[in-house]
């Protein structure tokens, strides 16, 4: 699958978010290394904390089929001008499961960017930050 397939995956999704609060539409797809791909929406809850991100969607859809390490790129899009950029509980999420994934993330009009987590969330803190030295 290419990286514009990928991100058009997420576009998919955009009719199937949830958002009579925000009205702002996003989409992911999370590709694994087997070659599976999970989608997301934003799921929006009138209790905003209670609310979901389409990034966290797919991933936990991906962790409750059984996927935990193999997670190869994510696709984020939404239709605004800017670039959709996954908010910080999401990239604390995603770095828990892949800290060397990439993002695909994308505008309305389809153009995307091509980075790793790591340059959005420089010097994670996941598992392997609660080692304990003895």
């Amino acid at each position: 699958m290419t990286d514009q397939e990928l991100v058009e995956r997420a576009f998919a999704m955009l009719e199937r978010s949830y958002v009579p609060y925000s009205h702002f539409p996003v989409g992911a797809a999370l590709e694994c290394g087997d070659g599976t791909v999970f989608t997301g929406c934003n799921v929006e809850n009138a209790a905003y904390g209670s609310t979901i991100c389409a990034e966290r969607t797919a991933l936990v859809k991906a962790v409750s089929e059984g996927h935990r390490d193999d997670f190869v790129r994510l696709a984020v899009v939404g239709r605004s001008e800017d670039y959709c950029w996954p908010c910080g509980a999401c990239r604390q999420m995603l770095y828990e499961f892949a800290p060397d994934l990439t993002l695909l993330v994308a505008r309305g009009d389809h153009t995307f960017v091509k980075l790793p987590l790591a340059e959005l969330l420089p010097h994670g803190f996941g598992p392997k930050s609660l080692s304990q030295s003895e």
